[in-house]
């Protein structure tokens, strides 16, 4: 019995390892990986090149470690530093292989951030989309308390609904998005935070409040070496200007946020900042220097439509890809579900198996118990049994003394009985004789009866004597 549950317990234990080792990484340090990612992720608004590289190395360092949350998170990073770079299609597949590392991990704070990356890819091709990955990803941080992804979120909802010129609805977001960064302390939010709330207010033509807030991000940005947000923040501000007839102000921010344009190598900024030149020189009215800034946007919109296009019918294709991977991953989900429904299946008959075996202990244990009981009553019947034994014995014994007395007595008695025979037999005779004497008239008749009197009465007292004898034991035992 004993072996039994030792080898159910070692199944167990087997079992339960064999569970964990798929998630198991192989001794390495993780920290080296967790590192890279981080650096790489905080350099995105800087230089995304470097972000994506950055990603690549702890991508390998991570597959070699068989961590994956590592790999996953340098896939989130990657595609974060292409999107930064304008390469939707590389992004998109990127954050699709992440989702799969992270779902393999079973890391669903980690899948709300992909998600939350993901609604951002689509948000300049496809609201409806967008919003749907954003609103996945808020309803799982909302679950996980995970405020700082919520905050995220919401500023990017704010940014959906900015794009589809519903400003106040975009404001009440970027409000909440803002509080919630200033709980956190998260400065680089906070800029963006800034700047986002100065577009609104510059799109519903509250100049000067859009004014002071976007001077407000732009200056916290330089301090953070954030390029990228200064070079949107000087384009908001170049648009400003213009409408405020600020020209040489409005040329200035131009020509600065070309500059870092140029440094992140992003394409569409600077196609948007010529769009501002042309904007501005004809404000000026110097429609010469507007009509080469408009030949130069001919040209780069004509490029821009082949490339958007390009990219746009990417992202279709890439939805279907992932709309089948999505489907992978259910069935993954489901066996998952499925394994865990066997463990617990598993885990309830080793506990039905270990209750048996309990049940059996218990019941040796009882028999056991009940054995020496039964012992214990078989010795005692046993002495109980002698004693009677003893009893028997000892009642023979006495029968057999009183059988010897009466035997003494009989013999006693029948020696007393023939002497009262005798006794008596004596009486009659003489009657007998008196009798006869008389019938044949020897006797005188008077004599006769006296004498016959005298031998009645004898032989009443020897009647008398020997019933007094046989109801007297003393006289009985003489």
């Amino acid at each position: 019995m004993r072996t039994i549950f030792i080898y159910i317990c070692v199944a167990l234990m087997a079992f339960s390892f064999g569970a964990k080792a798929e998630d198991s990484v192989t001794g390495v340090d993780t920290t080296e990986i967790i590192k890279l990612n981080k650096q790489a992720y905080e350099i995105r608004n800087s230089n995304p090149d470097e972000t994506v590289a950055g990603a690549q190395r702890a991508l390998a360092m991570a597959q070699k470690a068989g961590y994956w949350n590592g790999v996953g998170e340098a896939y989130r990073v990657m595609g974060i530093g292409n999107y930064y770079l304008n390469k939707p299609e590389v992004a998109i597949d990127n954050y699709l292989n992440a989702l799969a590392q992270f779902s393999k991990a079973g890391n669903l704070q980690s899948e709300a951030a992909v998600y939350n990356n993901i609604g951002n890819l689509y948000m300049d091709n496809d609201y409806d989309q967008s919003l749907y990955f954003l609103q996945k990803s808020l309803k799982i941080a909302q679950r996980l308390k995970d405020n700082e992804l919520m905050a995220k979120l919401y500023n990017n909802i704010g940014n959906i609904y900015f794009r589809k010129k519903a400003y106040h609805q975009a404001l009440t977001y970027y409000d909440k998005s803002n509080d919630m960064f200033a709980v956190l302390k998260d400065s680089v939010n906070l800029i963006k935070s800034l700047q986002n709330r100065g577009v609104i207010y510059y799109s519903l033509n509250q100049l000067d409040k859009a004014r002071v807030l976007l001077l407000q991000a732009n200056k916290q940005a330089k301090e953070k070496d954030l390029n990228e947000p200064v070079a949107s923040i000087d384009l908001t501000l170049a648009s400003l200007y213009i409408d405020q007839n600020k020209f040489d102000d409005a040329q200035e921010i131009v020509a600065e946020g070309l500059n870092y344009a140029n440094i992140i190598k992003d394409e569409k900024l600077k196609h948007d900042f010529n769009y501002t030149n042309y904007e501005l020189e004809f404000k000026r009215k110097n429609y010469e220097r507007a009509l080469f800034y408009l030949r130069d946007i001919y040209h780069q919109d004509s490029s821009s439509f082949k490339t958007s296009v390009s990219a746009q019918l990417g992202l279709l294709d890439v939805k279907h890809k992932q709309e089948a991977r999505d489907r992978e991953n259910q069935l993954i989900i489901q066996r998952q579900q499925y394994d865990r429904v066997k463990f617990w299946a598993v885990a309830v008959v080793a506990g039905l198996l270990l209750i048996l075996v309990g049940l059996l202990i218990s019941n040796v244990k009882r028999k056991a118990k009940t054995n020496e009981q039964l012992t214990n009553l078989n010795a005692e019947v046993s002495r109980q049994k002698d004693n009677l034994d003893r009893i028997n014995h000892h009642l023979e014994e006495i029968i057999d003394e009183r059988t010897k007395d009466l035997q003494i007595k009989n013999k006693k008695l029948s020696e007393y009985s023939s002497y009262l025979s005798h006794q008596i037999r004596g009486p009659i005779a003489t009657l007998k004789g008196l009798m006869n004497l008389e019938k044949e008239g020897l006797v005188d008749q008077a004599e006769c009866i006296k004498m016959m009197n005298k031998c009645v009465s004898e032989i009443d007292d020897k009647i008398i004597e020997m019933s007094d004898m046989l109801h007297d034991p003393v006289k009985t035992s003489l």
